[in-house]
Order: structure tokens, then C-alpha cells, then sequence
């Protein structure tokens, strides 16, 4: 049976966006979503030593592969979005042919400060790493071990330089669509508060804020019951 591999980006300041995002996952899936939460302190063999990121995942993500030992697919997303479609779809588009496959955003961003006073600058490929489709057993992804990614820094990562550019896949941006960057599109797939997600108070009223507010009242909801 056909399983839907998903590492999903946690930072304990804002844990209220990973189950959001994840109950947003289960209510549209149609297929069996495997979740792993993606938390650098418990992967064997990583030492988080870069000292710059707005949060917890920022490298990590790239160790995708290795926690599926090199085998199959999985997605990595980051924890501050809402899944508005079934998983499936984004499942079905995976293409052998490729080591990644990702939204390719070219914009510059409309605010250089997001949550929490993180800085936002603008650099190539940005947001390209926030949704990633991983072929996990592409031989191009086994060189993603603990030992280079804690020795790389974000340019190389964060602009899969790893890879040549034609082994870089493209998907459909309704799938990694940016709150606020982007014009409201509430049929966007999965919508990404890349600025900062509703639970923080300066973001309770931003663009699409709503849909995200629901997600969370359907987690709310079960601890009522």
C-alpha cells in the first residue's frame, strides 16, 4: 500500500503551527501520511553548529534522505503552513528523473523583518527549500550526510548545489503558495505564512489568516470534546 512519507519542520517556539499544519494533512488525505517530526536534537549523528537561521529546521531539512536511509520519497515542509488539498496529489507528482522537486520562487519580499524580529532578505532560490518532494534514493542526495551538512552552509544547501539544475524538478507554486508575498488565493493547495503564521498576534490578521485560524479550531476542538 502506498504511503505518504512526511518530515514536517518543528520549532518549539511556535509548536502550535506543526500540529496545525499536521491536522490540516489528515483532514484532506486520502492516503496513509507517515509524520515525522523534524527535530535536529534527535537525529543520530547531527551537531547543530551554524549559528544563523530563523528556526529550529533550517538545516536539517536537508537530512531528509538520511532519515529515510536513502531510500524512496518523502516530503519535507515546513511546519508554518496549511495543507488545503489532499497530500496525494503532491504525492503523485513525483518524477524519478529528478533528486528534488520544489515550487521555483522569483520574487523579492515585500517585508525584511518577519516573526519574532527574524530578518527577511532577499537571495536566490528563495523559499525553493520550504516544500521539497525528496527522490530519497537518487544516488545525487546519498552524498547528504550529517558530516556535509553540518560542514555546508546555507547558500550551498538552501540552493541545492549539490545537484546539477536539470536534476531540480519543478511543481505547480499552489503547492508552496506565500501568504502575503503572494496575492490571496484561497484555492492554493497548501499555503505557506512565510512571514509568520496567525499564532503570533502581528499575523492574526494577515493575508489568509482565516484558513489557518480554522485549522487550528479543528485542533482546538478535539482537546474540548
Amino acid at each position: 500500500m502506498d504511503r505518504i512519507n512526511l518530515v514536517v519542520g518543528f520549532d518549539q517556539r511556535e509548536a502550535i503551527a506543526y500540529h496545525v499544519f499536521c491536522q490540516s494533512v489528515i483532514d484532506r488525505a486520502s492516503l496513509p501520511v507517515q509524520f515525522l517530526p523534524l527535530n535536529p536534537k534527535a537525529i543520530l549523528g547531527y551537531s547543530e553548529t551554524h549559528k544563523d537561521g530563523s528556526n529550529a529546521f533550517i538545516y536539517t531539512r536537508f537530512l531528509t534522505p538520511y532519515l529515510m536511509n536513502f531510500s524512496g520519497w518523502a516530503i519535507f515542509a515546513d511546519g508554518d503552513m496549511v495543507c488545503n488539498a489532499d497530500l496525494a496529489e503532491l504525492w503523485k507528482l513525483r518524477d524519478p528523473t529528478k533528486a528534488v522537486m520544489v515550487a521555483k520562487h522569483d520574487y523579492k519580499t515585500k517585508a525584511h523583518t518577519k516573526y519574532l524580529g527574524a530578518k527577511n532578505e532577499n537571495y536566490p532560490r528563495k523559499n525553493w527549500s520550504s516544500l521539497i518532494l525528496w527522490n530519497c534514493g537518487h544516488p545525487d542526495n546519498a552524498q547528504l550526510t550529517p558530516e556535509l551538512v553540518g560542514s555546508k552552509d546555507g547558500a550551498f544547501l538552501h540552493r541545492f548545489r549539490w545537484l546539477d539544475d536539470d536534476k531540480v524538478g519543478e511543481l505547480p507554486k499552489e503547492w508552496n503558495w506565500l501568504a502575503i508575498e503572494y496575492e490571496p488565493r484561497r484555492d492554493a493547495k497548501l499555503i505557506h505564512y512565510t512571514l509568520g503564521t496567525p499564532c503570533f498576534r502581528d499575523y492574526r490578521d494577515s493575508d489568509m489568516a482565516d484558513i489557518w485560524l480554522a485549522s487550528q479550531q479543528r485542533v482546538l476542538s478535539g482537546m474540548e470534546d
